[in-house]
């Protein structure tokens, strides 16, 4: 997409502080065609946790009592780390090419900017979580109490949180390979702590704590939620408004710390 540049001696207008939604609209729509030329991206997003569950299904082949029991967490967790993956990278390429830029320069607002990125890749997680979810339980046989939308919701706010991760971790980063260095400090520990290997009260007490604040220990919880309860729990809607009010958070934090290379 070709982007103008105000003629000289001219001012362009000051957003306004709030978000515009034609704008962010028209940012999400400009994400899109980009990534549409980009197919390895997309079948990156939308395949990788489909294939990632489906190779989970047959290790454990001889026990499937064991993907019961892990694949509804791993549902949860597989779209989150694509997506701060793939979004990270990409919204830094943004930078690097000069992209990002020439749309700061325009009456374009960071929160428009930022909101426009997470509505192009929340429309792409919603496409990757309906597969992976519709793959585990109709065609996996992940056997799960509860409702299977339940999963599909849990599963989305995930992979929201992980775009939302992914913008802002990529305001830090100078260049792609920066970015996936920011996985083993942002996502391993949180892997490591979230319930996934043994139960967060079994664990150290310090570490434990540590567990109580990070995202997907409640992005767990909830799929475990729908893993042992028919109906929608006290819990469950707990664990679900923690997950979607971090990816705010984050969002809103992606917004601040967005700003111009070059003066």
């Amino acid at each position: 997409m070709t982007t103008t540049t105000p003629p000289t001696g001219t001012t362009t207008p000051a957003p306004t502080g709030a978000l515009n939604a034609s704008r962010t609209v028209a940012t999400a729509a400009r994400v899109l065609r980009q990534l549409r030329h980009d197919p390895r991206t997309i079948a990156m997003m939308i395949l990788i946790p489909c294939v990632m569950l489906f190779l989970l299904r047959y290790v454990f082949d001889g026990s499937p009592r064991t993907f019961d029991n892990i694949g509804a967490s791993l549902l949860g967790i597989f779209p989150l780390i694509t997506m701060f993956l793939v979004t990270s990278i990409a919204t830094l390429r943004e930078r690097t090419s000069g992209t990002l830029e020439r749309l700061l320069a325009m009456p374009l607002g960071k929160g428009d900017l930022i909101a426009g990125y997470a509505l192009a890749f929340g429309a792409l997680a919603i496409i990757q979580s309906a597969l992976a979810t519709g793959l585990a339980v109709w065609f996996l046989g992940l056997d799960v109490t509860g409702s299977p939308w339940l999963l599909l919701l849990v599963a989305l706010l995930d992979a929201l949180l992980g775009t939302a991760l992914g913008l802002f971790v990529s305001a830090f980063a100078a260049s792609e390979f920066q970015a996936v260095q920011f996985m083993p400090a942002v996502i391993f520990p949180q892997l490591l702590l979230c319930g996934l290997f043994t139960p967060r009260d079994n664990m150290h007490p310090a570490l434990e704590a540590i567990s109580d604040v990070l995202p997907m220990s409640y992005a767990v919880d909830g799929m475990n939620e729908v893993l042992k309860h028919t109906d929608m729990t006290a819990d469950f809607v707990r664990d679900a408004l923690i997950v979607a009010g971090c990816a705010l958070l984050v969002l809103g934090l992606g917004a601040a710390t967005l700003r111009r290379r070059t003066a």
